[in-house]
């Protein structure tokens, strides 16, 4: 098969910028949180009620459409089960599986997938294992390469899961706010790496308490925000799983239409 099968409209964009071909998967989280479900598969195995299909075949769809044809997924927690479903699932890209010996951390386990992916002179996209998201990973790629960043993360506006109050200064409430969206934005758990990131990388250890800070000081760390309507969601609850499937019932699949204003999400910690 070739490359071209994979990637629509591929020599229609500058030549001085190539968009990645290849990316990493980190789905070797205990997921915790998810239990029972994730009692005897681990949480990118877990199956997004009424589709028939677990978060990392919707990922991996997902990735293929966006003009990835290799993808190295990095399985801890069951990995036998993870690789058991990727060798007997009919996959739009090829797709190489590592597994962590013991725990590298984040910074350590997205360096050691690196390791395994074709083009070591090429930028790469990474993901993690339990985010169900749809946009345009080929303007996240265009928005990093104008920056000339070495690397670029998907930032979302959560939606507060709370109802907001709002008071003056005498304490008189004014208005209740229900889920308002936060002030803040968030990792979105998606990112843009150029060749030169993969050296940046700690050998273990979390990139987002040493590379990450390292790189926002020399500006070379981008942020691109979700497109507005852009559909996103972390599933690291038994709640999420519901809310997930009451979005696919209710209304138009997330293939970017869904709303993140309406969707209550949250950032990832296990």
């Amino acid at each position: 098969m070739t490359d071209d099968l994979h990637r629509p409209g591929h020599h229609a964009h500058h030549p001085h910028a190539p968009r990645p071909t290849q990316a990493v998967v980190l789905a070797g989280g205990q997921g915790s949180r998810l239990r029972p479900y994730t009692d005897d598969r681990p949480k990118p195995m877990v199956e997004i009620p009424g589709t028939g299909t677990p978060i990392i075949g919707h990922q991996l769809a997902w990735l293929a459409a966006e003009g990835v044809t290799d993808a190295v997924v990095s399985c801890g927690h069951l990995a036998a089960v993870l690789q058991d479903w990727l060798e007997s699932a009919e996959l739009p890209l090829r797709v190489t599986t590592v597994v962590e010996k013991e725990p590298l951390g984040r910074g350590g386990g997205l360096k050691f997938a690196a390791a395994r992916l074709p083009h070591a002179d090429q930028p790469w996209y990474a993901t993690n294992g339990d985010i169900w998201t749809r946009f345009s990973l080929r303007e996240m790629a265009d928005f990093h390469h104008e920056r000339d960043a070495v690397a670029t993360l998907a930032l979302a506006r959560p939606r507060i899961p709370w109802g907001a109050v709002e008071t003056n200064e005498f304490g008189h409430v004014l208005d209740f706010i229900e889920s308002p969206p936060s002030p803040y934005l968030i990792n979105a758990g998606v990112y843009v790496f150029s060749a030169a990131f993969t050296s940046l990388l700690p050998e273990r250890g979390d990139h987002e308490r040493t590379t990450f800070p390292r790189l926002a000081r020399e500006r070379r760390l981008a942020g691109f925000p979700l497109p507005h309507g852009a559909y996103w969601r972390a599933i690291d609850t038994a709640k999420d799983l519901t809310e997930a499937a009451k979005e696919l019932s209710s209304g138009p699949p997330p293939s970017g239409r869904g709303s993140l204003e309406s969707t209550p999400v949250r950032p990832l910690h296990d």
